[in-house]
Formats: C-alpha cells, structure tokens, sequence
C-alpha cells in the first residue's frame, strides 16, 4: 500500500504539476474509519454524528481544488453503514449546526438516518447549534426527540432557487446571446435572458412541489405536536428563536450537547455509555464539540456556518440549485 501510494504522488510530479492526497481520497469507505471515544464508559456506545455548513452530495473543493472532502451526505452515508455493523451502538446524538442546503442531499441524509434508526432500533435525539435552518432542520425532523439550544436559530422551512439575469449588462457591454436550443423551454432559467410568464409557472411549480415535500416531512413527523393555529406561520419561510420554536412545536425543548447526550441514554435505558465519533485514519475528535468528521479544514481552522449570501457553495455551482436554505439577502 505505501508503495502504491508513493507511486501515485510521484507520477504527477514527474509530469510536472501537483497533487495533494488527502485522509478523503478514498472516502466512501467505512473501513477507513477510526473510533474515537470522547466521552463516557461502558460497553454500550452512544454515536455522535455531526451535520455542519452548507449540505450537499457534492464534495467539497479546498486550498484552490489541491484538498478534497467528502460531502456531507457521503461522510454521514459512510458513518452510519460504519455503525451498522457494531452492535454495542445503542442511539445517536444528531448534531446540527447548518443553514440547510441542496434539497436532494438534506432528504437523502434524513432517510438515511431514518432507515438507520428503524433497521437498528435505536433512539436519535438531536441537538440543534447555532443554526438548524430549512435542510438543516429537515435533517434534524429523522429524530426521535429535538433539542435546540438556547441561542439556535431554526426554521426557514421552505425552497429557494437563486438565479440571475445579466441580460441587461450584456446589452451594455455589447454581448449578445446567441444560444440555439430544441425546444422553446430547454435553456430555462438561463442567465443570458429574462424569464417569460410561462417559463415562470413552470419553475414555480417544480418548486411548489418540492416545498409540499418538505411540509409532508414536517406533518410527518412533527405533526401530533405542531401548533395547527399557526401552521401557515410555520410554513411561510420564516425562522424562530429556541422559545418560539418550542411553543409552535417545531421542537420538543430547549437543552445543550449533553442534555440530548442524556436524552439518549435515557431513551436507550442506559446507565453507563460511551460517546463515540468517527474520523478517518490521521483525523482527531478531542473533545465532543469537535467538528464533524473531526478534521480541520485545509487552512487548520474548524468548520463555520456562514448565513451570509454569498461562499455557501453557491458561487461554484455549475448550474441551478433548488434548495432547502436559509438565506438571507433577498430583497
């Protein structure tokens, strides 16, 4: 293997350019993966498993494309077929500090950790950061029990598509679209043009659709304990404070870590569990607040949640995005 991997890093210098190999190169491999214990004792486990940032299915570029990490749906993919196969698993602590994201990747995730609960019969609390917001409390809905914590924003149920028309700049600038297409409607939502009425139903139905999912999951599994005098308030977009939220009942309480840690065990009828968490071969997990997967970034610094409009991995998308996302900006 050392060989194999000396081989691979020499080629490309000796062609004159730069590759960097990262713990990630060969993710999607459970194998991979170390336990770390960081909190607790006993046979039992309690996992802990982290869902941080802009969510995708997407991996993500770093240090200008030289860096590669998983998505997030991969790293939780990965995590939990991990934990299927360890029987002293016995419930997982979800912690969420995301604005949401692509709307494929926040459902994909919240099957994933549904499945997983039901196939191994174990509890999910979660335990919402600083942000739990549109995906990011999709995910949060494949819990059990939902925790936020006293200073979480959470919320923001809905889709978004963000899209620009810079079709007036061309005109000033003196470029013309010149795009040839089979069929009136197969450059939709192109930049180069304005959006006629028709082209405008048509997206808007897509994205009716697929907020119509989103509150069938919230009704799903939240709606024994919603406020129904409220519900179009729920709905509309918009994002709550920790004691809002519990009042509507988009939240069973407000608690730290270590109360959803304690939920768990309960839930479980444990008196004694360690808390666990995965990384890859090289990471580190020291403490349980570290951040999900348990690596620094490619700059050394822990992963943020950034709630501002712009470096959401948006900016690099290649083409339209419908989103469970917050974000703010829109005027």
């Amino acid at each position: 293997m050392r060989a194999l991997i000396a081989l691979l890093i020499s080629l490309p210098l000796l062609g004159g350019c730069v590759l960097v190999l990262t713990p990630f190169d060969w993710f999607g491999d459970e194998s991979g993966l170390v336990e770390h214990v960081v909190r607790g004792e006993g046979d039992a486990k309690i996992l802990l498993v982290s869902v941080d940032g802009f969510i995708s299915d997407q991996p993500t570029q770093r240090a200008f494309g030289l860096v590669q990490e998983p998505s997030t749906l991969d790293r939780v993919a990965t995590e939990l077929r991990r934990a299927e196969a360890d029987p002293d698993i016995r419930g997982v602590v979800l912690r969420i500090n995301s604005p949401g994201g692509g709307v494929t990747a926040s459902d994909e995730i919240f099957h994933r950790l549904r499945r997983f609960a039901e196939d191994q019969e174990v509890p999910v609390v979660a335990a919402l950061g600083s942000v739990a917001a549109s995906g990011g409390y999709y995910v949060a809905l494949a819990a059990d029990e939902i925790l936020a914590h006293p200073t979480t924003v959470t919320g923001s149920i809905g889709v978004i598509l963000v899209g620009l028309n810079i079709d007036g700049l061309m005109d000033k600038i003196g470029v013309r679209d010149e795009t040839f297409t089979s069929g009136p409607h197969k450059d939709l939502l192109s930049p180069l043009r304005g959006v006629t009425d028709e082209e405008r139903d048509i997206v808007q139905g897509v994205l009716d659709g697929l907020f119509e999912r989103f509150v069938h999951v919230v009704d799903g599994r939240r709606g024994g304990k919603l406020d129904a005098t409220h519900r179009a308030t729920i709905t509309d977009g918009r994002i709550f404070n920790a004691p809002q939220a519990e009042s509507l009942g988009l939240v069973d309480g407000i608690g730290r870590l270590d109360d959803a840690i304690d939920r768990v065990r309960e839930k479980a009828g444990l008196e004694n569990a360690r808390v666990i968490r995965y990384t890859r071969e090289g990471g580190r997990a020291d403490t349980v607040y570290s951040r999900g997967g348990g690596m620094p970034t490619a700059g050394g610094a822990p992963a943020q949640v950034n709630i501002l409009p712009l470096d959401l991995g948006l900016s690099a998308a290649s083409s339209a995005q419908f989103l469970y996302l917050w974000r703010p900006g829109r005027e």
